[in-house]
């Protein structure tokens, strides 16, 4: 059997509703960095699945932490019973951030329900109904984490009556000609007093790197006055770490770059080192509210928790977030050797392992979804984001390392110089709509 073999199969057995495919990728397994297709190829990942293999593939504590809850599991969820990993989890995810005082922890199966249970809870247990997000932001796929996302993949779903959506500054696109993020501080300002009363605000939710809306990084001291601004009305503030958290930025929380506290952390991907596993960490008074109210049967899942602590065990016992810094710092460096002479480059940028490259945003000419079909071709394994689809997201297990980072820069410069001499054409990637 081929990999086309498997591919085909997967188009006939398995709905497009939950598909989104760049190449034809067929997977049979993974090992370290790499994951395998069935025709035998190692490809090098620099997606880690969107980030969550967080430890790459086959990671001996991972093995051994899901063998040992599959063989003797505590049960099914924390739905209706206590279970040790569970709890030993939310114990675990408490100690990461302490500044967070009198704070529980919700337990969940993904990013997407962790920040609709968030979205939910704070708006029944504050009374208030408004809620602050950024245009760009893509907090999830449910109902209601699309409600409150700004995404332009999302055009289809419907937003939240209480949602305002304020622009997310940077260099590559300032706002009101300003990338200091001065003048976004005062609309949000004159927002609260106006048209979006800040009484009537239950929560800010930041991406500390605005991921999925190209890799952005806000401007210094932006998110720290931000959240000072929407403290002075009691909102709370929400830092979804769904896919930049748990060390990716060179520090184990992403907020850390910017030197302040948020109320509630989210936390997904990489969590659950694969498995389907996510978190929350908010006051108990948001937590406690009620009973009954974002639950689901699986939730708590003691085998998704064991791997979830595992993950945590590996980044501290391995100090990853020095890891993810120091090679993130190294392949950084190598790719703005490559913005020296690629043409279709327009910016690179990111902090540790969650790297984007802007490319040209011509849309007729597709480059981000030829680059990434290339350098599958050639053996990388790379997606592409953002609100024009053009910048290539690099989100690789944090495992990674300099010999990796080689690899990785002689696949992209083959890939991009032979996207820029039109070796791929527009026929070949027709079938793969990508974002």
């Amino acid at each position: 059997m081929t990999a086309n073999d498997l591919y085909a199969r997967d188009e006939a057995a398995i709905g497009n509703l939950q598909k989104l495919r760049f190449f034809p990728s067929a997977l049979t397994g993974g090992a370290g960095t790499r994951v395998i297709d069935q025709s035998g190829r190692s490809l090098l990942d620099l997606s880690a699945a969107w980030g969550a293999a967080g430890l790459g593939y086959g990671h001996p504590a991972l093995v051994e932490a899901v063998a040992r809850a599959v063989a003797n599991p505590a049960g099914a969820s924390v739905l209706s019973s206590a279970n040790l990993p569970a709890v030993e989890l939310a114990e675990s995810l408490l100690a990461t951030v302490p500044e967070i005082e009198g704070a529980k922890v919700w337990l969940g199966h993904s990013g997407s329900d962790a920040n609709e249970a968030m979205f939910r809870a704070v708006t029944a247990a504050t009374g208030r109904s408004r809620i602050l997000a950024f245009a760009g932001a893509y907090h999830g796929g449910t109902a209601a984490s699309m409600a409150i996302s700004g995404h332009s993949v999302q055009t289809h779903a419907a937003r939240h009556a209480g949602l305002t959506l304020i622009p997310y500054p940077a260099e590559s696109r300032p706002f009101m000609g300003d990338a200091t993020g001065g003048r976004v501080l005062e609309l949000v300002e004159h927002l609260l007093k106006t048209t979006c009363p800040g009484e009537q605000v239950a929560a800010l939710f930041i991406e500390p790197i605005q991921s999925d809306g190209g890799m952005i990084v806000p401007p210094p001291g932006f998110l720290k006055e931000l959240t000072a601004l929407c403290r002075r009305y009691g909102i709370l503030i929400v830092s979804d770490e769904v896919k930049v958290g748990l060390a990716r930025t060179g520090k184990l929380h992403a907020y850390a770059h910017d030197d302040f506290v948020p109320d509630i952390v989210c936390f997904g991907k990489g969590l659950g080192g694969g498995l389907p596993l996510a978190a929350a960490v908010a006051p108990a008074r948001i937590l406690d509210f009620a009973s009954s109210f974002a639950m689901q049967t699986l939730h708590g899942n003691p085998v998704s928790a064991a791997a979830g602590l595992a993950v945590l065990d590996t980044i501290k016992r391995d100090r990853l977030a020095d890891n993810a810094a120091t090679v993130g710092s190294y392949f950084l460096d190598g790719l703005e050797r490559l913005h020296q002479h690629h043409r279709t480059i327009r910016e690179v940028r990111g902090r540790g392992l969650a790297i984007g490259i802007e490319l040209d945003p011509d849309r007729t000419r597709r480059y981000a979804a030829k680059t990434v079909y290339r350098a599958f071709e050639l053996g990388l394994v790379l997606y592409y984001v953002g609100l024009e689809s053009n910048v290539l997201e690099l989100t690789p297990p944090l495992v990674l390392t300099k010999p990796d980072v080689d690899e990785a820069l002689q696949i992209l410069d083959r890939s991009l110089a032979d996207v820029e001499a039109g070796v791929v054409s527009d026929q070949t990637i027709a079938p793969f709509t990508g974002w």
